[in-house]
């Protein structure tokens, strides 16, 4: 552990001039995903979500991009967990991709909404068998004693649904309506390159923040 602190890397793959960079933001994000994707990154669609608690204090965790447009970005979950609770109490989140081999990273800020609920089942019913099960079965962010409880609850909803499960009523999308984008690329020497978007007289304003 003591060589954590002497751990280097110098980041020299690309650049971000902000007189190249798209003018919406939405655009520029969605052809960093593309070259993501293209270059076979490992799971460029997961994105850290963080949230606030009634306790004021952060939260962060994992969740799988399922969709961007104009609207906002949307994912989906049990609404009874733990960040579905804290975004009931205090709508507001943050997303963060890390795309680590090609060294960027992008960072969304707003407030969050329900997706509808035809969105919704729209999603749920495009999922393998198992996962909608898993849907019921898993009362997520709940202590349960084992895993043994997962494997009855599932056996159970299958026993009960069959083949076509319907979506659980505390199962469902989430989508972050962008307020702040800020796209970061790693340059040499520490030096990065950092563009944040906000939102002016209803406009994208594009500036660089100092590293």
């Amino acid at each position: 552990m003591s060589k954590l602190a002497d751990l280097r890397k110098s980041y020299e793959l690309g650049e971000l001039d902000e007189a190249k960079a798209a003018n919406e933001p939405l655009k520029q994000f969605h052809l960093w995903l593309e070259q993501a994707l293209a270059a076979e990154v490992p799971e460029p669609n997961a994105m850290t979500v963080a949230t606030v608690g009634a306790d004021g204090r952060p939260s962060t965790r994992i969740v799988l991009i399922k969709g961007s447009d104009e609207r906002g970005i949307v994912w989906y979950t049990n609404y009874d967990s733990r960040k579905g609770r804290e975004l009931a109490l205090h709508p507001f989140a943050a997303l963060q991709f890390h795309w680590v081999e090609q060294e960027r990273v992008v960072r969304i800020e707003g407030r969050v909404e329900h997706t509808t609920a035809e969105e919704s089942d729209a999603y749920y019913q495009s999922r393998p068998l198992d996962s909608r099960l898993g849907a019921w079965a898993s009362p997520q962010s709940q202590v349960i004693s084992s895993r043994a409880v997962l494997v009855a609850n599932a056996a159970k909803a299958a026993a009960q649904h069959g083949l076509h499960p319907p979506r659980p009523p505390h199962w469902g999308g989430f989508r972050l309506v962008p307020e702040r984008w800020e796209f970061w690329q790693g340059r040499k020497s520490r030096l990065h390159d950092r563009l944040v978007y906000r939102q002016q007289d209803g406009a994208w304003v594009k500036e660089r923040l100092a590293p």
